[in-house]
């Protein structure tokens, strides 16, 4: 029996199954299966594309960071794309207009922040339908996935979730609190921090046989299911957060989008891109959830330079820093002075893990 026929045969099984606190541990350890098998599956079409070729969709990362545009077809990407950065994306008002990933380089508030216009989404994409998988894989590299919807379907969001869910994205999820370690001998070993109450201990050990752990030890410090276990054994879950925007609000009236709001449970950016209407606002809020930051370099014994700030990620490090400006800098470097809000007085030397705060002055002492 080849691996497909072994998943739809778990699958069958899991459809016959009641879901309920008695079969939680069994379904879980199915659930751990498919994902195993799939894994397989994954790995051996990727060594026949190496060998065969064909066309993919990578794009490579630019700038201080990477968003995604993910909707369906003709909902308003590559006009949206043309109108946030200039850039030169096909448009037309039928579906499939774009064919391949285009790039564009938005600049604001001195962040160069790449947007990728991938071509439109179908149900059943993750599966294979319209090439999705490989289009899809390009969300894998983003820093913020923007859901683009038109204002008359915004049903579509939880599709366009479920077919990035179904290639390893988690949006708007953070890592499970759980730590599996290997260990020689000795068996399982358990230690629940929380009082778990949607996993046991025997239905952990049974999901980490199914990945040849055998000997081990797993700390548990929050309170997950056997799904976010699974996403942990795997190794290759991306947890990426996403932006809702609402194209087209030109077409409708102020009525009509209320009732929306109403309607759905999520929060929007309500937007016209053949119009631009509130795209400044829509840059500003992209800025926002990419957690930026600005820092001013002030060269040591020369004023300080205000006009191209340093854009780097909210929580980088000294250290982060010195590998953005130069590879050689971490190992050359002598100490830092920093004038700002992260400090107690201008001018304070500051140890390598000290976190700058947004606007602060730096000198690196070589």
């Amino acid at each position: 029996m080849g691996i497909p026929e072994k998943i739809k045969a778990i699958e069958e099984e899991m459809a016959r199954t009641q879901i309920n606190k008695a079969t939680e541990r069994h379904l879980g350890v199915l659930k751990a299966k498919i994902s195993r098998l799939k894994s397989e599956m994954e790995a051996n079409a990727i060594k026949k594309a190496a060998s065969g070729g064909g066309e993919g969709y990578t794009v490579k990362k630019d700038g201080d960071a990477t968003v995604v545009l993910l909707g369906m077809p003709s909902v308003g990407k590559s006009t949206l794309l043309n109108h946030l950065t200039n850039s030169n994306s096909k448009v037309g008002a039928y579906d499939f207009t774009t064919l391949t990933v285009i790039p564009g380089m938005l600049k604001y508030r001195g962040a160069r922040i790449q947007i990728l216009d991938i071509p439109g989404i179908i149900r059943g994409a993750s599966k294979g339908r319209g090439l999705g998988k490989r289009i899809l894989s390009a969300t894998r590299s983003a820093d913020l996935i923007i859901v683009l919807l038109d204002v008359f379907n915004p049903g579509v969001k939880e599709v366009l979730l479920n077919e990035i869910r179904a290639i390893g994205l988690r949006p708007d999820e953070t890592p499970p609190e759980i730590r599996v370690r290997r260990r020689g001998s000795g068996g399982i070993h358990v230690t629940d921090l929380v009082g778990m109450t949607r996993m046991s201990p025997e239905g952990i050990k049974d999901i980490l046989r199914e990945y040849k752990i055998h000997n081990g030890r797993v700390v548990v410090r929050e309170d997950v299911t056997y799904d976010q276990l699974i996403d942990v054994m795997m190794k290759n879950r991306v947890y990426v957060s996403t932006l809702t925007v609402l194209n087209k609000i030109d077409m409708v009236d102020e009525e009509y989008l209320e009732d929306i709001k109403e309607k759905y449970n999520f929060d929007t950016v309500n937007i016209s891109a053949n119009n631009d209407i509130n795209l400044e606002k829509l840059k500003e809020t992209i800025f926002k959830r990419l957690d930026f930051i600005r820092l001013y370099m002030k060269p040591r014994g020369e004023p300080t330079d205000f006009k191209e700030p340093l854009i780097i990620k909210k929580g980088s490090t000294i250290l982060d820093i010195t590998d953005k400006i130069h590879r050689n800098l971490r190992d050359e470097l002598r100490y830092t002075r920093i004038w700002g809000k992260s400090v107690k007085f201008g001018g304070q030397k500051v140890r390598r893990t000290h976190q700058p705060m947004d606007e602060d002055i730096i000198t690196f002492f070589k």
